[in-house]
């Protein structure tokens, strides 16, 4: 009950943080600044809002947030996501990792005359901190990453691999890290480097495993409960404290009863129980589902508090040191890219450029900054106000740089861009009529690029949306079809006659191959003949018949189908990325408000289900949000 009140002053804090967050986001900077800066301001070394001692009983409140770190670390590594690009980066990862290990290290170790807690230190010492230096250093920030991938609607090799990287990295980071830190407590408490020293690491390595692996089977017995979704989240939390828990129990006894401590990284066993529970277990996406909602909080509780713990007068002694361990980094970062580009055999372009996007830095160096604090005391504070003051200066470079290169090799397309996938959501409509201005209005307003083509004689200027284009024609041939740009088309509507709607669909079909074409029947007869065609035939008579059928029968689905239901729409979407060749749906990170209905392959309609693998040139039918549906396009037409 004493620490009440200061939970409930803190969480005033992190409200505050939430909304100066967002203003930092106009002013074009990342959204985790305006929680440090919120913290910093809040803190003992400016407002006092939050006091030392604030901070110290708090503590709880930073190892909840670092193990939901650690198990999103561990969800975000989808082994079947990324199989086509293993070899980019396996490589890529492992070059980048070594240079930036490397270089990192030597740097410190070389730098401690000039860093103050390190002055005094003797040359194993050194050692010790320049390794779990040069291990943070390799830290990524997978969710600034990914947001400026959607940001951008990026897609393409060169994406998925800088997801990829950036994912397997903070994987291999915590591992390295929890190595790190276990020599550096044997070196601090005087074992030194000995055979002893590796059966201690192997120990520590085999146990963390085993507490994975305990950890992993309670998060799949806490999601298959059926119980109410603040309840799991509330035990998942909870599961990953335990950990935090458990790894200080086991040290204090190990302490009193053995010559040595045994030291579990929480981090490591955190995120390695999530990473098997994501890839091996049925739970993957109500998983995703849990940890999405929670990390907006999350983030915010986690960054006021990092910023509030910045010991700001060791910092300003220690900024040109850090600056240098930035440059250091970037030095590391380019030559483990461009090798690792090169031994892949990726693109020469990607690889020149391919190091900006492996800068940003937030949550997991963030997190193993503080719990060298927590682990080491003496000197741990100053340790991390270093390395926070290093993720920082990245983090305000790196989504920048990976903006930049992102647009420089292509795989951008943001809402404002005039490709717009290319053909994806473009349509000509022929026809001038009620119903072609409310269809070409409708479509428009969802993001599509219309034209209608009229003959001359039946142009008519009213009622026309200002965002669609009229195109007067005055016949259907070859050349008024290229002059309309058909070739880049994905639909066709027609509206006309049945003789020259037939006329449109045999240009189409024999010299442009438009994707899709609709044809309103007027006479029942020549069905047959569009049907010939490949077109989609409306007969706006039994069209009403069988849509007031539905109705009756099945009022929710047909509302849904025609777009009546707020925030839900229906799409169809080609399947153009060969990553996503033979993929079952059930593997599929989709986003969590969308259900693939239908796949429609060489005129076959199949019932979709969670074994339906797909195939290059499939036709899915999808219903969700008009957001997530942009996204869903992303990952399609990759």
């Amino acid at each position: 009950m004493d620490n009440l009140p200061i939970c409930l002053a803190f969480v005033l804090v992190a409200l505050a943080a939430g909304q100066i967050g967002h203003y930092f986001t106009l002013a074009r900077l990342p959204l985790i600044s305006g929680f440090l800066f919120t913290g910093i301001l809040a803190g003992p070394y400016v407002l006092n809002f939050i006091s030392f001692e604030t901070v110290e009983k708090l503590v709880f409140v930073d190892q909840l947030s670092l193990a939901f770190i650690a198990f999103a670390a561990g969800n975000e590594l989808y082994l079947k996501e990324l199989r086509k690009r293993y070899h980019s980066i396996l490589w890529v990862t492992l070059c980048i990792i070594i240079g930036t290990f490397t270089l990192g290290c030597t740097a410190v170790f070389l730098l401690a005359d000039y860093i103050p807690f390190m002055r005094e230190m003797p040359p194993l010492g050194r050692f010790a901190v320049a390794m779990l230096a040069g291990a943070i250093l390799i830290a990524r920030s997978p969710s600034s990453v990914i947001a400026v991938v959607n940001e951008l609607r990026a897609r393409g090799p060169f994406t998925q691999t800088v997801l990829g990287v950036t994912m397997a990295s903070d994987v291999v980071v915590i591992v390295l890290f929890a190595i790190s830190s276990s020599v550096a407590d044997a070196l601090f408490t005087g074992l030194g480097f000995s055979p002893k020293l590796l059966v201690v690491l192997g120990i520590e390595l085999t146990l963390s495993l085993v507490f994975s692996y305990g950890l992993a089977r309670l998060l799949q017995y806490v999601l298959s409960l059926r119980v109410e979704g603040w309840i799991k989240t509330g035990l998942i939390l909870l599961s990953g404290y335990s950990i935090f828990i458990i790894s200080a129990m086991v040290r204090t006894i190990t302490h009193d009863k053995l010559p040595f401590d045994i030291l579990l990284e929480p981090l490591l066993v955190c995120m390695a129980g999530s990473f098997i529970a994501t890839n091996y277990s049925d739970y993957r996406a109500e998983f995703r589902k849990i940890l999405q909602e929670i990390g907006p909080a999350v983030y915010v509780v986690f960054f006021t508090l990092t910023g509030a713990s910045l010991a700001l007068d060791i910092l300003a002694l220690m900024l040109p040191v850090a600056l240098g361990l930035v440059v250091i980094r970037l030095a590391g970062i380019f030559i483990g890219s461009f090798s690792g580009g090169m031994l892949a055999g990726d693109s020469m372009q990607h690889n020149r450029i391919s190091w900006m996007t492996y800068i940003t830095q937030a949550g997991v160096g963030l997190g193993l900054a503080k719990q060298v604090a927590g682990e080491f005391p003496e000197w741990g504070s100053a340790f991390a106000a270093l390395m926070i003051a290093v993720i920082i200066i990245n983090q305000l470079l790196g989504p920048v740089l990976c903006k930049w290169a992102i647009h420089r090799v292509g795989e951008a397309y943001p809402i404002t861009d005039d490709k717009d996938f290319g053909t994806l959501r473009t349509t000509i409509i022929f026809g001038m009529e009620r119903q072609s201005i409310a269809l070409a209005r409708k479509l428009a307003s969802q993001g599509w690029s219309v034209k209608i083509a009229v003959f001359s004689k039946d142009f008519i200027e009213e009622n026309v949306p200002p965002d669609v284009e009229i195109v007067c024609i005055d016949d259907l041939s070859k050349e008024v079809f290229q002059q309309l740009g058909v070739e880049n088309v994905h639909t066709i509507v027609a509206l006309l006659s049945d003789e020259d709607n037939y006329r449109i669909c045999q240009v189409s079909n024999d010299h442009f191959g438009a994707r899709n074409l609709i044809v309103r029947l007027q006479d029942r007869a020549n069905f047959d003949s569009f049907n010939n065609m490949f077109a989609t035939v409306v007969d706006s008579g039994s069209a009403l018949v069988s849509l007031l059928d539905q109705f009756v029968r099945s009022p929710g689905a047909v509302s849904l189908l025609l777009g009546m239901e707020v925030n839900q729409e229906v799409e169809d979407i080609d399947v153009l990325n060969p990553d996503l060749h033979g993929l079952p749906l059930r593997d599929l990170a989709l986003p969590l408000d969308t259900l693939v209905l239908s796949v429609k392959r060489n005129n076959q309609v199949l019932i979709s289900h969670g074994y339906t693998q797909l195939e290059i040139g499939d036709r899915v039918t999808v219903v969700g949000s008009p957001k997530s549906l942009k996204e869903v396009l992303l990952k399609f037409s990759g």
